[in-house]
C-alpha cells in the first residue's frame, strides 16, 4: 500500500471534527479563525489498516467470463500488498449485508465461506447494516459497479472516516464490448429474467454511450467521496496479471 503511516505522536494533518472524537485534539486557533470544528491528526491515530469490499453479487461470476478470478485475485494482491507494507486487513463481501470473510485478516489463502450468488447490490448492503470498518483505515470496493442507484450513497458510507478510499470496477471483455449484431437472448444474472433482442450498430452505440455515463457518474461521485476510482478489464487481468495500473493510481506500490 502507498503512503504507509508511521506510529509515533509526530503531527500529521487537520481533519473534520466527528462526534466521539477526544476532544482534547480540537485545534481551538483553527476554530477561531474559520468558526468549524478541527481536530489534529497525529500519526499514531491513523491505523494503518485496509478494509477490501467484494461485491459478491452474481453479475460478479458471470458465465464465460474471468470476473471471479479477476475479483479474488485483485483482493489477494491488495491484501499481499497491505501486509508487505505493515498494513493489516480485513476482507469483506457483500450479500444480503456486508460481512467480514472467514479468515479474511489473514492470508487470503486462506479465506473461505463466501461465493458470488447475491441478489443484493453492494448499495443495499452496505446501507442496510453500515460495516464495522476501521477508523482512518484504507477501504478498497472491488466492483462491476453495473447496478442502479446513486452512488454516492453508497460510497459516503464507504468513505466515512476512511484515511483514503478507491473503488475498483472489474468489468469483463463482455461487459466493454457488446456481442455481435443479431438476435441475442438476454438473461439477467441477478433476476434470471429473459429478453430477446435484436441487436444492431445503433443499440450498441447506445449501450457503450450509456456505459461512458454511468462510469463518468460514478468517477464524479467518487471524486466527491473524498476517493478514486479505476476500471480493469477481468480478462487482460488474468491474462499477466500486471498491477501496473492499480500502482498508477496509487492502490499499491510495485517495488
Amino acid at each position: 500500500m502507498a503512503n504507509r503511516p508511521g506510529s509515533s505522536l509526530e503531527f500529521m494533518d487537520h481533519r473534520e471534527y466527528q462526534p466521539g472524537d477526544d476532544l482534547r485534539h480540537i485545534d481551538w486557533s483553527a476554530f477561531a479563525r474559520t468558526d468549524k470544528l478541527t481536530l489534529k491528526v497525529f500519526r499514531e491515530e491513523v491505523t494503518p489498516h485496509a478494509d477490501i469490499v467484494l461485491d459478491g453479487s452474481r453479475s460478479m461470476a458471470l458465465e464465460g467470463t474471468a470476473k471471479a478470478q479477476a475479483a479474488l485475485g485483485l483482493a489477494a494482491a491488495v491484501a499481499e500488498a497491505a501486509a508487505n507494507a505493515n498494513f493489516t486487513h480485513a476482507a469483506w463481501i457483500t450479500g444480503d449485508f456486508c460481512r467480514p470473510i472467514h479468515h479474511g485478516a489473514d492470508s487470503p489463502a486462506t479465506w473461505d465461506g463466501f461465493a458470488f450468488d447475491s441478489r443484493t447490490t453492494p448499495a443495499e448492503a452496505v446501507l442496510r447494516s453500515p460495516p464495522a470498518f476501521r477508523p482512518h483505515g484504507v477501504r478498497i470496493l472491488i466492483s462491476d459497479l453495473l447496478w442502479m442507484g446513486e452512488p454516492i450513497v453508497a460510497l459516503s458510507r464507504l468513505a466515512e472516516r476512511a484515511a483514503a478510499t478507491f473503488v475498483i470496477q472489474l468489468l469483463a471483455r463482455d461487459d466493454v464490448d457488446p456481442p455481435e449484431r443479431g438476435n441475442i437472448r438476454l438473461v439477467d444474472s441477478e433476476t434470471n429474467e429473459i429478453q430477446e433482442i435484436f441487436l444492431d450498430a445503433s443499440a450498441q452505440q447506445r449501450y457503450r454511450d450509456n456505459l461512458a455515463r454511468h462510469q463518468d457518474h460514478w468517477q464524479r461521485a467518487a471524486v466527491q467521496a473524498g476517493g478514486r476510482m479505476l476500471t480493469l478489464v477481468a480478462e487482460d487481468l488474468v491474462e499477466d496479471w500486471d498491477l501496473g495500473p492499480l500502482a498508477a493510481a496509487q492502490i499499491v506500490k510495485v517495488l
